[in-house]
C-alpha cells in the first residue's frame, strides 16, 4: 500500500455469513448473469437489490427491485410492449419477492456540476515531481523528483520502495502514472518498469524508468523549483514538501540521525529505517493540520531558504505517526543514502561522461572482419535506423527483419581480459524506443508459456571495457532486438548446454591472441516455421566464432538443429549442434560473410549429410 505507514488498527473476527448476506450474495450474481436480459424490456429502466417499498415507506425486506417507465394494470402491458414482472423470481432455490417502482432516468452530466480531480491524481504530460505514482500492485504514492542514472544517464522517477514495488512487487514490474488508485486504467497510464529499489538502513527508496512516450518536467508540482543538490538536516531546519494527497505542506525538523522500525506487514514485516523526524511548522500550519498523510510517500522534504522552497533536497518522505497518535509528524530517509544506494545522480551525465553506443567494431581484432549482407532476396526486408540497416548498441550490432521481426545477424566483440560480473537483476526487456514498436516482438509472445527470451549476443559476452561501459552494455543485451524465443529446456537440449558454451570454449582450448574474440549470430527464418500467437517460431540458429591464434584469423561456424538435411522433423529435445563451414550458413540464412572470414573457415567435411554427426561434448570441436 502507498501510504505513509501509518498502522492500521486490527481488524475484527470474520463472522460466518448470515441468511441475509448469502441471499444478497446470490441477487448480486443473478443479476450480474440475467440483468441485462431483463433490461431488453423497453419499459424496465432498472434491476437492482433494493429494501421494499409499501407506501412510500421502505421497509428492511430485501427484494429483486425493478424500476419501469409506466406502471400499467394487465391488460394495457401488451400495449407499452412489455411483460408483467412477476411476484416473485426464484434464485438458488429461494423465491425472492420482487419490487415495481415508476422511475426513469436520463443523463445528468450537464446539469450536475463535475467535481474536478486534483491535476496532481491525473495522467500528466509531462510527469512531474509531486505527481501520484505507483507500482501495479501498489495504490497510489508520490513522484519525488526525476533523476539520472550515474552511469550511462538514463532518466528515472524517484519515489518509495513500498510505492513502486511493495510486498506484491518485484524488479521490471509495470509502473503507471497516476497510481492505480487515482486511475486504473493502466494500459493507458503505463509509465515505466521499477529499475531499483531497497529497503532497510539506507532507506525506503527505489526508482522506475521512463520510456517512450511519456515526458517530463523536472519542476516540482505548486513548489516551482527543481532541486540541484543534497544536504545534510539539522535540528531547527525548515522544510517543505509537495505531496499527492496533503499537496504542499511544511514542517521543522525535530530529530535527527534516527532509527524508525516499521511494520511493512505481510511477508515483509518490521524494517529498520535510517530517517530524521519532522515535526509541524506553527508559523505554516496545515489546512487539516496533517503535514503528511496516506499517498504522499515519495515526496521529497526540500530545505526552505528565506521562507520560500529551495534547491537542495533534506529527505524521502516515507512515514508518520501510527493511527491514534496525537502527535503530527513525517518521518524521511536521508537524501545522500538514498542517492547513494539507488546509484542516482540529480544532474544527467554529459555525453562526454556516458559510454556512447559503439556498436559492433570490425577492427577488433587487428584485422578488418566486416558485417554480413544481406543477399538480394531479403535485403528489403531490414528495418532501418537513421537510413542505416545495421543497428548499434554497446558492443554489438545487429540487422532487423521487419517481416520476422527478429534479427538477421547480430555481430559482436569480445574482450575476455576486462569482462565484468554484473548482475542481470532488475534490468527488464524492453523494445527499443529507436525503432518503430512494431517492428520489434515484446512481452506479448513470452507471457504464460514455456518460451523463453534467448539472447542472441550472449549477455556476459559483452559485459567488458570500463564499469559504465560494461554496465550500459548489460542495460543494452535485454532490448528486445536481441531476443529469439526459444523452449526453457532449449539449451539443455543441445547437450547439456554446449549450444550457450561455445564463446568460452574458445577461450578454455585456444591461445586466442589478446583474449579478443568477434561473433556472429542469429536465427535461420524457414518458410515453415510454425506460428505461435502470431509470430513465426526460429528452429535453426547459427553462430560463428572469429578469432586469432598466432596472428593466424580462424573462423568456426556452428549450427544448432533438428536435422543437418532438413527432411527430417525431430522433437524439440532432439537439437544438435553441428560444426558446418560458412557457405553452409549462407545458404540457409541468405547472408553473406566477407571474404576475409571466409579465409579463416578451413574446415573440411564429409560430403554425405548422413556421414556429419553432432557434437557431444566441447572437445570434439575441431579449432584447428
Amino acid at each position: 500500500m502507498a501510504t505513509n505507514n501509518r498502522k492500521k488498527a486490527a481488524s475484527a473476527p470474520r463472522k460466518s455469513a448470515s441468511a441475509q448476506d448469502k441471499l444478497i450474495d446470490s441477487l448480486g450474481q443473478y443479476i450480474r448473469t440475467r440483468g441485462p436480459d431483463l433490461l431488453k424490456d423497453p419499459n424496465v429502466s432498472s434491476v437492482g437489490i433494493g429494501h421494499k417499498v409499501k407506501n412510500g415507506t421502505r421497509g428492511k425486506q430485501v427484494v429483486l427491485q425493478f424500476t419501469v417507465k409506466s406502471k400499467a394494470e394487465p391488460e394495457a402491458l401488451e400495449a407499452l410492449g412489455t411483460t408483467r414482472i412477476p411476484e416473485t423470481i426464484t434464485v438458488d432455490g429461494v423465491e425472492v419477492p420482487t419490487d415495481v417502482i415508476e422511475r426513469s432516468y436520463t443523463a445528468h452530466f450537464r446539469m450536475v456540476a463535475e467535481v474536478e480531480k486534483p491535476q496532481r491524481k491525473t495522467r500528466l504530460d509531462p510527469i512531474v515531481p509531486g505527481a501520484s505514482v505507483g507500482g501495479v500492485t501498489v495504490t497510489a504514492g508520490t513522484i519525488g523528483c526525476i533523476v539520472f542514472d550515474k552511469a550511462d544517464g538514463t532518466p528515472y522517477v524517484l519515489s518509495n520502495w513500498h510505492v513502486l514495488q511493495g510486498p506484491d512487487g518485484r524488479l521490471g514490474e509495470e509502473v503507471v502514472q497516476p497510481g492505480r488508485f487515482d486511475d486504473n486504467r493502466i494500459s493507458r497510464n503505463h509509465l515505466g518498469v521499477l529499475k531499483r529499489s531497497h529497503l532497510g538502513p539506507a532507506g525506503d527508496c527505489a526508482v522506475a524508468t521512463i520510456e517512450e512516450g511519456r515526458t517530463f518536467d523536472q519542476t516540482i508540482f505548486e513548489l516551482g523549483v527543481v532541486p540541484q543538490e543534497l544536504g545534510e538536516p539539522d535540528l531547527g531546519d525548515k522544510v517543505i514538501k509537495s505531496g499527492r494527497t496533503t499537496s504542499v505542506t511544511h514542517g521543522v525538523v525535530r530529530r535527527i540521525h534516527t532509527l524508525a522500525k516499521i511494520d511493512y506487514e505481510g511477508d515483509v514485516g518490521e524494517k529498520t529505517i535510517g530517517c530524521f523526524e519532522i515535526g509541524p511548522d506553527a508559523d505554516h500550519p496545515a489546512a487539516d493540520g496533517e503535514i503528511s498523510s496516506g499517498g504522499d510517500s515519495g515526496a521529497v522534504w526540500l530545505f526552505k531558504q528565506n521562507g520560500k522552497p529551495g534547491k537542495v533536497i533534506a529527505g524521502l518522505h516515507f512515514g508518520g505517526e501510527s493511527t491514534g497518535d496525537p502527535d503530527e509528524h513525517a518521518l524521511a530517509c536521508l537524501s545522500r543514502s538514498v542517492f547513494e544506494k539507488l546509484e542516482i545522480s540529480l544532474q544527467q551525465p554529459s555525453p562526454e561522461e556516458v559510454q556512447p553506443l559503439q556498436g559492433y567494431n570490425p577492427d577488433f581484432l587487428g584485422k578488418q572482419i566486416d558485417i554480413p549482407q544481406l543477399t538480394a532476396t531479403i535485403s528489403g526486408d531490414a528495418v532501418r535506423l537513421d537510413g542505416s540497416e545495421v543497428i548499434p548498441y554497446t558492443h554489438f550490432s545487429l540487422t532487423l527483419s521487419k517481416k520476422r521481426r527478429f534479427p538477421f545477424w547480430v555481430g559482436w566483440n569480445i574482450d575476455g581480459g576486462t569482462l565484468k560480473r554484473l548482475s542481470r537483476s532488475g534490468i527488464p526487456f524492453t523494445k527499443d524506443p529507436r525503432l518503430p514498436a512494431n517492428t520489434q516482438v515484446g512481452n506479448e509472445l513470452y507471457e504464460a508459456n514455456r518460451l523463453d527470451r534467448g539472447h542472441i549476443a550472449r549477455r556476459a559476452d559483452l559485459l567488458w571495457g570500463s564499469l559504465p561501459e560494461a554496465q550500459k552494455a548489460n542495460t543494452d543485451s535485454f532490448f528486445y532486438t536481441n531476443i529469439t524465443p526459444q523452449m526453457d529446456d532449449f539449451n539443455q537440449s543441445a547437450k547439456n548446454g554446449l549450444w550457450g558454451q561455445l564463446e568460452d570454449a574458445v577461450f578454455a582450448d585456444v591461445d586466442v591472441d589478446d583474449l579478443k574474440v568477434s561473433v556472429f549470430g542469429g536465427p535461420v527464418f524457414q518458410d515453415d516455421d510454425h506460428a505461435f500467437r502470431g509470430v513465426k517460431i526460429p528452429r535453426e540458429f547459427y553462430k560463428v566464432i572469429a578469432f586469432l591464434e598466432r596472428g593466424e584469423l580462424k573462423a568456426k561456424a556452428f549450427l544448432l538443429t533438428q536435422s543437418l538435411d532438413q527432411l527430417e522433423t525431430l522433437d524439440l529435445d532432439e537439437f544438435r549442434v553441428f560444426q558446418v563451414t560458412l557457405d553452409e550458413i549462407e545458404a540457409r540464412a541468405h547472408i553473406r560473410f566477407p571474404t576475409t572470414l571466409h579465409k579463416g573457415d578451413q574446415l573440411l567435411v564429409p560430403e554425405a549429410v548422413a556421414d556429419r554427426t553432432p557434437l557431444e561434448k566441447l572437445t570434439d570441436i575441431n579449432w584447428d
